[in-house]
């Protein structure tokens, strides 16, 4: 009978063969080569779709003087037609109102026609979004040419010298959410046997440390961004803790299968999405709504008003970034018994060595 249970050359039947294959190191090295794959082919997709070709959705635009006229609806259509985008119209009784407006964030642009229908000024603000802000100036004289109306163009609220393309915040914001759930895994790797609260405790440690890391040399090293530290550096912390404490909040959940959600969530989903790179009116519709509630997002949000706005500060980014702090930090309490680190105590109360 001992024939039945073997191949025709001899060998284990093809059960016991795949049996055997699933409880080798092969299996999981396996699994990992197509989820890394899977994984780059995200990555790149991802990126891909939402900075590659930035195209304006919906671009909110502050309106003063004579835009009601026949003249400035013809500039404000022949605008929308070369963008091939809606220009979503803010109107303001004075500039001054709508330069406030610019300061608050509500608006990209400032169109004024003047009264005699024949001249018109552009008012953009490159630190609202450097894209849109070129966009609207390479786009708004060229169609004052074709209908016959001289349009100046002047940047009122320019991006500093040491980061003329605006990417800067990005790249700070991308480096504490990165390092920051890297820091996690380590953690989790060579100090596995930290406690819940030590854990946390640590995670809040190199978060802090991290932050002025990254704030000090790109202000005081490289001079790319004069920020206001203090406000910037806790940001930054922010954000390293925040991207920590989601790691580990997945860590509870999945276990060694962790990364996925998290590299999921922050860099295939957060980063593209987070206006850093490519302002929200030029990204995709789902992208630009989604990244306003992403960590990331949260984080480049409030390093952009701090940096440029200041003074001008608002509550929601501080509650998107507290909110996953505290969603993540709960989860892992709650569930802590589940997370693969820890120790145990004797009776006494003494640690175990």
């Amino acid at each position: 009978m001992a024939h039945l249970s073997q191949d025709a050359d001899g060998g284990p039947p093809a059960g016991g063969r795949w049996s055997a294959f699933r409880r080798s190191p092969f299996w999981p090295a396996t699994v990992l080569v197509l989820i890394l794959a899977a994984a780059a082919g995200l990555f790149a997709g991802s990126y891909t779709y939402s900075m590659a070709n930035p195209t304006p959705r919906l671009i909110p635009t502050a309106v003063v003087g004579s835009y009601e006229e026949a003249a400035g609806r013809a500039y404000l259509r022949g605008l929308e037609k070369a963008l091939d985008t809606s220009v979503k119209v803010h109107p303001y009784e004075t500039r001054a109102a709508a330069r406030e407006a610019i300061e608050q964030q509500e608006v990209f642009a400032v169109f004024e026609l003047r009264d005699d229908g024949r001249s018109a000024a552009l008012d953009v603000s490159g630190a609202s979004g450097a894209s849109v802000a070129e966009l609207l100036s390479q786009t708004a004289p060229a169609v004052g040419k074709k209908l016959g109306v001289r349009v100046s163009v002047r940047d009122v609220n320019p991006l500093q010298k040491g980061d003329p393309r605006g990417l800067a915040i990005f790249y700070i914001s991308l480096a504490a959410v990165i390092i920051g759930f890297v820091g996690a895994i380590q953690l989790s790797v060579h100090a596995r046997t930290l406690t819940p609260v030590e854990r946390i405790l640590f995670t809040m440690a190199y978060a802090l440390l991290g932050g002025f890391a990254i704030a000090a040399t790109v202000d005081w090293l490289l001079g790319a961004l004069n920020l206001p530290f203090a406000q910037s550096w806790l940001i930054l912390a922010l954000t390293m803790f925040v991207s920590g404490m989601v790691f580990t909040m997945f860590n509870t959940m999945f276990g060694r299968w962790a990364m996925l959600p998290t590299w999921g969530l922050m860099v295939i989903i957060g980063n593209p999405s987070s206006g850093g790179a490519v302002s929200w009116p030029l990204l995709p519709s789902p992208l630009g709504t989604i990244g306003r509630w992403l960590p990331p997002g949260g984080s480049v949000n409030a390093q952009h008003t701090a940096v440029y706005f200041q003074g001008h500060q608002h509550a929601f980014p501080y509650l998107v970034l507290g909110g996953w702090a505290l969603l993540s930090c709960t989860v892992f309490w709650v569930w802590r018994h589940r997370h693969p680190g820890g120790r145990e105590r004797d009776p006494t109360g003494a640690e175990d060595t």
